[in-house]
């Protein structure tokens, strides 16, 4: 099993590439589902979720061409897809596919959508917490599809179609929101989800279905309306930036010091982020190539952070600043809104040296003049790529296991890292 070996106490300098967001990048491929044309899907991020819905996708019947590479294109430039699904030869989604990760679930909504059925398995457990699919299912049944379970398989039929409808989601979800809007694309009638997620993955998403010929409005805001078509086209639409991968290693300029640009990343989609940096002592500015983070010398502040629904504090990055804050001048306290069960990087962060004290769903981390590097195990990708940052800072060695995590999420880690002055290497087996 490979393994990420970090030797600490170097600065980051150069540029680091900012690849197609995965959380963006996995509903566009699902999206494919809708139409019987071509979805393009371009700055496709080269990662193990989005390999393995390839799989999940080619299960249905969906071709996936992967187009060559193009002039001035680098190996960490992103990929491009070519997406059909002209025949869904199967409307069953297993659960040893299902299992290996969640997003697969939302095939559901334009299995459903368009071909009447669906047989999806049930996504099991999960490391961050229970993430019920409550609020998918009743969405569903909301737009008129009749839902059973059974033997761990949630089965939907809609054999007259989908009609559209008032969705009022008791609470924010960003999955949810991506499954009610491609089902009500190919609804009959008017659609109204309130209380929508915010996100701009689900803004990316809309872009592409309108490209598609849907009729959407108001993504972005928390009620969407959309008017539904009979069928969708192709369309040909680009992944947007990760905006998580960018405030992750944006964090690990601030831990390390230097001078990185994090290039073709957009600063209007990590407002609070970047505002946080900046009180902890970064310096932050937009450029016409991506966002530049720069720290020479100054210490780091304590902060006060809460996760939330965009644009709030997102969830993705609590990880990463607890591991920043660990070397701050002062105590910071963290409050965990989201998931539960999310601070199970702060034993393997102890290990390090951090000084943290939770309390129910409130981390207080009281920094500390150093770190030393030692043996930590990953246990999800969030937490994974959190190790890595205090690793960067710590002094000595700082060996993170389990770094398949971080193949999930962010693409030749070590290569972007290491590009930038950072000692960092895989070690394999």
């Amino acid at each position: 099993m490979d393994r990420i070996r970090i030797v600490g106490g170097n600065r980051l300098n150069g540029t680091i590439p900012i690849s197609g967001a995965k959380n963006a990048a996995l509903p566009l491929m699902i999206a494919s589902l809708l139409t019987r044309d071509t979805l393009t899907l371009d700055n496709v991020p080269r990662l193990a979720d989005v390999a393995l819905l390839k799989r999940i996708l080619g299960n249905h019947g969906v071709d996936c061409m992967v187009q060559g590479k193009r002039a001035g294109q680098n190996g960490l430039s992103g990929e491009t897809l070519e997406l059909r699904a002209g025949d869904i030869v199967d409307t069953v989604a297993p659960y040893d596919l299902v299992s290996k990760m969640r997003a697969s679930f939302w095939v559901i909504g334009p299995l459903v959508a368009r071909m009447g059925e669906a047989r999806v398995s049930l996504p099991g457990g999960c490391a961050i917490g229970t993430r019920p699919v409550d609020l998918f299912i009743d969405a569903l049944r909301t737009l008129g599809a009749e839902i059973d379970i059974d033997a761990g398989y949630v089965i939907a039929r809609a054999k007259n179609g989908l009609r559209g409808a008032r969705i009022a989601f008791p609470k924010v979800t960003v999955g949810a929101t991506h499954v009610a809007m491609m089902a009500a694309a190919l609804a009959k009638g008017e659609t109204v989800i309130e209380n929508a997620a915010r996100e701009p993955e689900v803004v990316d998403l809309a872009a592409c279905l309108v490209k598609m010929g849907a009729r959407i409005a108001g993504a972005g805001t928390s009620t969407i309306h959309i008017d539904g078509v009979e069928t969708l086209s192709g369309a040909r639409h680009p992944v947007m930036p990760d905006r998580i991968e960018t405030g992750t290693y944006a964090f690990a300029a601030a831990m390390t010091g230097g001078d990185v640009l994090l290039e073709g990343a957009s600063a209007s989609i990590l407002e609070r982020p970047l505002e946080v940096l900046r009180q902890i002592g970064a310096e932050v500015t937009e450029t016409n190539h991506g966002i530049r983070v720069y720290r020479n010398g100054g210490g780091l502040a304590p902060v006060e952070v809460t996760t939330e629904p965009f644009p709030g504090f997102p969830t993705d990055l609590q990880a990463q600043l607890m591991a920043l804050v660990t070397r701050a001048g002062g105590t910071s306290k963290i409050r965990e809104t989201i998931f539960e069960n999310r601070f199970m990087h702060v034993q393997e962060l102890a290990r390090l040296g951090a000084e943290i004290h939770l309390d129910g769903q409130m981390a207080t981390v009281k920094g500390v003049e150093r770190l030393k590097g030692a043996p930590v195990m990953a246990t999800d990708l969030r937490a994974s790529v959190s190790l890595v940052i205090a690793g960067l800072g710590a002094e000595g060695e700082t060996i993170v296991n389990r770094v398949y995590h971080l193949d999930r999420g962010f693409e030749r880690i070590e290569d972007k890292l290491g590009a930038c002055g950072a000692t960092i290497e895989r070690l394999s087996g």
